[in-house]
Parts: C-alpha cells; sequence; structure tokens
C-alpha cells in the first residue's frame, strides 16, 4: 500500500480508540467512513446491522482498508450468562459480517485490522508474552479464540491482523471506574498490585493502529507499551498526578467477590506482554513507560 491517502472504513469510531484512530487518521489526510448501527448522517457514515449480518458490501469495493473495533462492553457488569454470550456474539458477528462482505467485493479491500485483545493469554505470571506464546484459559481466551477465528472468511488477497490490545491508558476504557475513585481520594492498590498489565497510551495504540494500515505484518500484533508495569504502578502513578492520597488496598477476595469472573479476569491476572511485533517492525512509541502514558491522560482531563 503506497503513502496516498486512504479511504478506511471503521466500524465502533465512535468509541475511545475508535474516536482517537479518526482524528489521527484524517489529521494524516485519510477519508474515514464510519459504520453506523442508526441512521446514517452524511456520506463519512453508512448503517450496517452486524447482528443480522448485514452491511452494503460494495462500500468496502470503495475502501483501501477496513478496522474493526466493535464488541460490547467489557465493562459493563455483572457478567451474567446472557451478557457472556453478547460479549462473544457481538465480536464474531461483526467480525464475520465484514469478512463475508469483503468476499462479496469485486475490489475488496486489501487490509483488514480487527479487534482482539490480551484476554487471550490469560493468567500467565513469570511469563514474557509475545505473539508467538500459546493462548491461555479461561472465558477472555475463549472468546478472544473465537473471535480472531471469524476473520477467516476475509479474502485471500486481504492482509489480515489482529489487534491484540490491553489497558488502554485513556479517559475512558478500563481506567473509565478508576478516575472517578481516585479523584475522590479512593485510590486503591488492586488485589497485591504485582500483577502485569499491558498498558498502552489512548495515543500509541490509535497510532499502532494507523501503522498497520501500510505495513506488511499479519496475524495477531500485540499493542501494548514497550515498558511492562505492574498494576500498582499504574494506579499509583495516577493518584500522584492526581494530587491525590494511595493509601487503600482492595483485596483479591473483595474483586473476586464483588466482580465475581470479570474481576478474577479483567483486575488480578499477571500478563508480561511484550510488543515484539511493532517493535521489529520499526513503529516507534511516543510514551515509553507507563508514567509518560498516566502523565499525557491527566494533562488532558
Amino acid at each position: 500500500m503506497t503513502d496516498a491517502p486512504l479511504t478506511v472504513l471503521v466500524s465502533g469510531a465512535s468509541g475511545l480508540v475508535g474516536t482517537e484512530l479518526t482524528r489521527q487518521l484524517r489529521e494524516a489526510g485519510h477519508r474515514v467512513v464510519a459504520l453506523v448501527r442508526g441512521d446514517a448522517r452524511d456520506d463519512d457514515q453508512v448503517t450496517w446491522v452486524p447482528a443480522a449480518g448485514i452491511v452494503d458490501y460494495t462500500v468496502l469495493d470503495r475502501a483501501d482498508a477496513v478496522v474493526n473495533l466493535s464488541g460490547a462492553n467489557l465493562g459493563r457488569l455483572p457478567w451474567t450468562p446472557g451478557y457472556k454470550k453478547e460479549i462473544v456474539a457481538s465480536r464474531v458477528s461483526a467480525t464475520q459480517t465484514l469478512a463475508r462482505g469483503m468476499a462479496r467485493a469485486e475490489t475488496p479491500p486489501t487490509v483488514f485490522l480487527s479487534g482482539s485483545a490480551v484476554g487471550i493469554y490469560g493468567d500467565r505470571p513469570g511469563e514474557r508474552l509475545t505473539e508467538e506464546s500459546p493462548r491461555g484459559t479461561g472465558f477472555l481466551s475463549d472468546v478472544v479464540a473465537e473471535w480472531e477465528a471469524a476473520t477467516a472468511e476475509a479474502p485471500s488477497g486481504t492482509r489480515v491482523a489482529h489487534l491484540r490490545t490491553g489497558v488502554v491508558v485513556g479517559p475512558g476504557g478500563a481506567l473509565k471506574p478508576l478516575l472517578p475513585l481516585t479523584r475522590l481520594g479512593l485510590g486503591s492498590r488492586l488485589g497485591t498490585g504485582d500483577q502485569f498489565w499491558p498498558w498502552i497510551s489512548l495515543h500509541d495504540e490509535a497510532a499502532a493502529i494507523v501503522h498497520l494500515l501500510t505495513s506488511t505484518l499479519e496475524g495477531p500484533v500485540n499493542l501494548a507499551g514497550p515498558t511492562p508495569a505492574t498494576s500498582d504502578e499504574l494506579t499509583r502513578r495516577l493518584a500522584g498526578d492526581l494530587g491525590k492520597p494511595y493509601a487503600l488496598t482492595v483485596p483479591e477476595f473483595v474483586i473476586s467477590g464483588a466482580m465475581q469472573e470479570a474481576g478474577r479476569e479483567m483486575l488480578l491476572p499477571s500478563q508480561q506482554v511484550v510488543p515484539a511485533k511493532l517493535l521489529a517492525d520499526g513503529f516507534a512509541f511516543r510514551h515509553r513507560t507507563v508514567d509518560e502514558a498516566v502523565d499525557a491522560l491527566v494533562s488532558t482531563l
């Protein structure tokens, strides 16, 4: 793919990452066409119904690349059996709908960057996790395996990469519930605090996706910062930047009891994820440490 302006079809464009990605793409001179579930308001929006497998595949004829960021919110609690099915179905149906649409297009996009997550690795204390590491166990590992497999129907001429994302350090997403609590002086160590959280700044998350549009990388790509950090390092820095105390600890049994499976899967696992492919491909991180990422976040609040 050349350096010429691209037309990029984005699902989930109104979310935390999608909003920043859209900003960076447009700033670089590319056109963003957002897939929306309601009525399209202008030529830069296209209506689709992923749950029913409906997308206008002729739109895919006019796109150079597709970025799929759709999926039900993992932060919505509790994870009832019904909502767990929605978590899986929302990701799989959106991905399959796009892959099948591309397969029907006469001139399909040459790039398909599809959402994924580091949850595939499960709880792996003491391990260095690269894209070559085997999958782990647990609900999120199963979700991601199905999510990534749903890209299989994309045409053979389309390069597919799976965006294995960690904790995005931004004003929403995984940090959304932590920010107001920390502002109230309730910043806390979560469990032992020694578990590695695979963090990445919001800017670098979007910038890595932009990078992958013109890269040759395919398959799983870890979107995580280059310097591993523990959950304690992240939450302690957040409290410090906000000028708030950091004296509390929420024990593991409290997290497990209050959040049940969601807490055990999202807050307590240790995942020392390394962005091996991005680093080897020459991607330059703006925020190389979790301190820099948290500083950047707080400067925008």
